[in-house]
């Protein structure tokens, strides 16, 4: 059974920071594109980050751009998102993604990730 568990949620204060993990398991995601994606109330999920199989691509929605770092580890088969200088705009489920085979881009849609994990809440006081 594959699953893509996600941690380190949790409550911070603006300007704090926090780092989320997200292990897989069942299967290997070394040649996966994997991303993280949030939803907050009343909103649609939105991208957040994004990373190619080898690490050597990424993508950051524009309003996370110089705080957020994704990064992964395919040794241990796990998936990061270290967040700084949060924002109370910050604040939703974080969700990690990743599909299914290998893609030559990597931005890409909501539709082309296959696996999903269940989601941590992250919220920012402010």
């Amino acid at each position: 059974q594959v699953q893509l568990v996600e941690s380190g949620g949790g409550l911070v204060q603006a300007g704090g920071s926090l780092r989320l993990s997200c292990a897989a398991s069942g299967r290997t995601f070394s040649r996966s594109t994997m991303g993280w994606f949030r939803q907050a109330p009343g909103k649609e999920r939105e991208s957040v980050a994004a990373i190619s199989w080898s690490g050597g691509r990424t993508y950051y929605k524009e309003s996370v751009k110089g705080r957020f770092t994704i990064s992964r580890d395919n040794a241990k088969n796990t998936l990061y998102l270290q967040m700084n200088s949060l924002k109370p705009e910050d604040t939703a489920v974080y969700y990690c993604a990743a599909t299914a085979s290998l893609q030559s881009i990597v931005v890409l849609p909501t539709s082309s990730y296959n696996y999903w994990g269940q989601g941590t809440q992250v919220t920012v006081s402010s």
